[in-house]
């Protein structure tokens, strides 16, 4: 694969936001819930953060990464552990322009944080519009239109996988996950036959949305700057 090159040093901002937030009664145990799990987020993936996960607003959050590497992985994480809570993320991709605190993700500035809030605008929109996939994820490169489409395309298509998962079926995956992808343990740990993990992983196409984020991460992770600006 052809590795992207960018007139600018590469940064991967994420900014998050509750889904009709304000409907929500237990606002307060949510924040708290979000809270924890973005602070294992800083702890397990601290090598390719520049600025922590935080919660920035009641019902945002943000941080900075300064590679692709994982960027699917954490998205998907943080969905997967608040779930049934809703929420969307802009993804963008661009330079920085301004210093970066590593501790507090409020104050730096740039293309990276202005494409990510576009995007997080962009699918408020589009859950209104009738005729727009509902994807909860959407991304913009700087400098990288095709691109963008190009993903943005796979996100919604895993959007369409995902939304028709059954609470079982994501508890399934939850366990699976967990137990670092191995159904024996899995099975073990939902008090279920290994049988029963395999056929819910093949009937929920979770193994085809996978494949998908993966791919994805792969193109990110591939990004760097143009040495010889």
């Amino acid at each position: 694969m052809d590795t992207p090159i960018f007139n600018y040093r590469p940064f991967f901002a994420i900014i998050g936001d509750i889904i009709e937030s304000k409907k929500i009664q237990n606002r307060l145990q949510v924040q708290y819930d979000m809270t924890t799990k973005l602070n294992l987020i800083n702890e397990k993936y601290a090598q390719c953060i520049s600025s922590k996960f935080m919660i920035t607003l009641g019902d945002e959050f943000q941080g900075l990464l300064n590679s692709g590497e994982y960027i699917t992985e954490i998205v998907d994480t943080i969905e997967r552990e608040m779930h049934p809570i809703g929420l969307r993320f802009g993804i963008g991709v661009g330079s920085i322009t301004t210093n970066i605190n590593y501790d507090i993700p409020v104050g730096a500035d740039g293309p990276a944080y202005y494409n990510a809030r576009k995007m997080v605008e962009h699918l408020k929109k589009s859950r209104n519009k009738k005729m727009e996939i509902k994807s909860n994820i959407g991304i913009e490169v700087e400098d990288g239109l095709y691109l963008s489409e190009l993903i943005n395309s796979i996100f919604s298509m895993s959007t369409v996988i995902k939304s028709r998962w059954t609470s079982r079926q994501r508890e399934i995956i939850k366990a699976y996950i967990k137990c670092d992808e191995v159904q024996g343990p899995a099975a073990a740990l939902l008090g279920i036959n290994q049988s029963n993990v395999q056929k819910a992983l093949k009937i929920s196409g979770f193994y085809e949305y996978q494949r998908a984020y993966k791919s994805i991460e792969r193109v990110l992770s591939a990004f760097k700057e143009n040495c010889d600006v």
